[in-house]
């Protein structure tokens, strides 16, 4: 199927019905841009330290958006999605049979090596044998999801199902800006890219003490104007440009629209010593003056997915509310709507837009 815009409110395909033994899933079928449909995919069965999760919401990711264009890596067939809330539904040998009921958020990988210098650190991410969630294995957007049990983070009574999505992000977003911190009490932030990452990282780095700033274009303004909901001041692309050389002042950079525009910005607005943190993905190469980083004395710091410490931070956040999810939210649509989603990510219509098998 291939990518095309379509208006909102049309419904993109009619719901399809399972035949015994399978589920319906958002599916990459096969390589190549586009190519992602319903389709119906074998029934999860937990082995020993597995589990099975009846799904209650997967976000939809830029990395999703990335797979339906082909830019990023995957191995189709495959049920796309991460970001998962699920309710464990089964539970495989060698599983404490008391997760059974539990509402929990994963952690993406289904599977490591185990052996690397990786695995054996705390940085099973950047294992080379790393099998993820919603690209190498069968992934969220579906009526029910296989994970390890080691995946598992139960989240708080509290937390509407959808906002509960977004705690793997917000893991992400901790592993680029903590373990050490980026941002030191006092330090003035700015957050390029309102999106859902911009948003979790202005939260995160507003936690550690920063004084934050969220800089967004004339066509973010909904996500501007949730910024400002959240207590943070807003900057628009294009005004009061002609004071940028007296903003070199920004201590912690931040990067989250994945924009050439975006990172270019950060580089002239970060003060000499600043650090730059890079979050959004830009998906292909960009020209960049490096020598900046030597004459000014950047430091520069990202991340790839999580880890297992991240998870605990973003973990430990949620429960003692310092960021708040549920504003995030768009909108959670069926399945079937999978298409109208994808597309009003990819044009910025929200923050986060969440698929619910239930619906």
């Amino acid at each position: 199927m291939p990518i095309g815009e379509m208006p909102v409110g049309e419904m993109p395909e009619k719901e399809m019905r399972a035949n015994p033994g399978t589920i319906i899933g958002v599916t990459k079928l096969e390589a190549g841009a586009g190519h992602v449909a319903l389709s119906e995919r074998p029934r999860p069965r937990p082995g020993p330290g597995e589990v099975v999760l009846g799904v209650v919401g997967t976000g939809i990711c830029g990395t999703d958006l990335h797979i339906w264009a082909a830019e990023y890596h995957s191995v189709p067939p495959v049920t796309m999605g991460h970001e998962i809330c699920g309710v464990v539904a089964e539970v495989g040998e060698e599983v404490d049979p008391g997760w059974l009921g539990k509402r929990v958020a994963v952690e993406t990988y289904y599977s490591t090596c185990g052996r690397c210098r990786y695995c054996r650190g705390g940085q099973r991410n950047l294992c080379l044998e790393r099998k993820s969630i919603g690209s190498h294995v069968d992934g969220g957007m579906a009526a029910a999801v296989l994970v390890p049990t080691i995946n598992l983070h139960e989240v708080p009574d509290w937390l509407g199902d959808a906002a509960a999505t977004l705690s793997e992000p917000l893991a992400c977003t901790c592993h680029c800006m903590m373990d050490p911190a980026a941002v030191q009490a006092g330090d003035v932030v700015l957050v390029i890219g309102p999106g859902a990452m911009g948003l979790l990282a202005a939260q995160v780095a507003r936690a550690c003490g920063g004084t934050v700033t969220v800089r967004g274009t004339k066509d973010d303004q909904v996500r501007l104007d949730l910024a400002r909901t959240l207590g943070f001041e807003v900057e628009v692309v294009g005004a009061g440009e002609a004071g940028r050389a007296a903003a070199q002042n920004v201590d912690v950079l931040i990067e989250c629209s994945g924009s050439e525009a975006g990172v270019r910005y950060g580089f002239e607005v970060l003060r000499r010593g600043g650090t730059f943190v890079l979050v959004g993905l830009r998906g292909a190469d960009i020209g960049l003056r490096l020598d900046l980083v030597c004459f000014h004395e950047f430091a520069i710091r990202s991340g790839f997915a999580s880890t297992p410490q991240s998870w605990g931070t973003a973990m430990r956040l949620i429960w003692h509310k310092d960021v708040e999810l549920a504003p995030l939210i768009s909108e959670v649509l069926a399945l079937s709507q999978w298409e109208l989603a994808f597309n009003a990510s990819r044009a910025g219509r929200g923050v986060k837009y969440v698929l619910d098998p239930r619906l």
